[in-house]
């Protein structure tokens, strides 16, 4: 696997517009600690964004050594509001800022079967510029479920449509995200998202869900124990072959200081990037 940075680190959970950071800051932080890449959301550039600026960060990245894992290019997509699937209905300017960036992975939103037939519109005209199309495992969302996602992503049924597995969101939805469902999710598997979360009944945050409604949950990291069972995950995806991104996708922004976390994160990822079983 190859570890990628979201530039959601300096975000707060619940701010995703504003970033601690600037872009110059973040690829001098992913550089300096090893990562590969780095996953780009419209807090540093996005369809908002005027080409020749989006044109000037990508050559900052690519001097750095950096690529781009994957390309968030709107505020509505990673807010998963109702007007998230909108670029879905017009996916050009998507297009555009990802082959900018120089990635072939771009974020989508759906929240209705409606969305299906967009989704597969949108994979069509993405297949002629060879860029993908994925879909994070997201509460309040069609991909809440493991039923329902491998049911979205038969529906949508194009080669350059999968998902980005992200074991947080599943679990918060009480769902199963060890490897009876990477299994079944393995053939559509573009991106691996990695965060953590301890589900507390005062916790400071409260997620929608539609399975189990609200629940609060507080932030922690990948090293701490009481959320997400890492190692498990990373034997299930070693045990079906990834090896594509692992991006930490983690707003830090409301934890710790963003450098310390994304250090820490590394430092415990790292080693299980390599590990393989049997």
């Amino acid at each position: 696997m190859k570890l990628s940075l979201s530039v959601r680190v300096a975000e707060s959970f619940s701010d995703k517009r504003n970033s601690e950071m600037t872009i110059d800051e973040l690829i001098a932080m992913a550089s300096g600690l090893g990562y590969e890449a780095l996953c780009m959301r419209a807090s540093q550039v996005g369809t908002h964004t005027p080409p020749e600026v989006v044109a000037e960060v990508a050559q900052r990245i690519r001097s750095a050594n950096l690529a781009v894992s994957m390309v968030t290019g709107d505020f509505a997509v990673p807010s998963n509001n109702e007007e998230g699937p909108m670029l879905l209905r017009n996916i050009t300017p998507y297009l555009d800022l990802a082959d900018a960036l120089g990635s072939d992975l771009i974020r989508v939103c759906m929240k209705k079967d409606e969305d299906i037939e967009f989704a597969q519109r949108a994979s069509d005209e993405a297949a002629e510029r060879g860029i993908r199309l994925a879909h994070q495992s997201h509460c309040a969302s069609l991909f809440e479920t493991v039923d329902d996602t491998v049911r979205v992503l038969q529906a949508v049924g194009r080669p350059n449509f999968g998902l980005i597995y992200e074991p947080a969101n599943w679990f918060i939805a009480g769902e199963d995200y060890g490897i009876d469902a990477i299994r079944r999710v393995q053939p559509h598997l573009f991106n691996f998202y990695i965060q953590n979360h301890r589900l507390t009944p005062d916790g400071v945050t409260n997620v929608t869900t539609w399975k189990k409604g609200t629940v609060p949950v507080d932030h922690i990291g990948v090293w701490e124990e009481g959320g997400v069972d890492v190692d498990a995950v990373f034997d299930a995806m070693h045990e079906v072959g990834y090896e594509g991104y692992l991006t930490v996708h983690q707003a830090f922004g409301d934890v710790m200081p963003v450098e310390e976390a994304v250090r820490r994160s590394y430092e415990h990822l790292y080693p299980r990037t390599l590990r393989r079983t049997g």
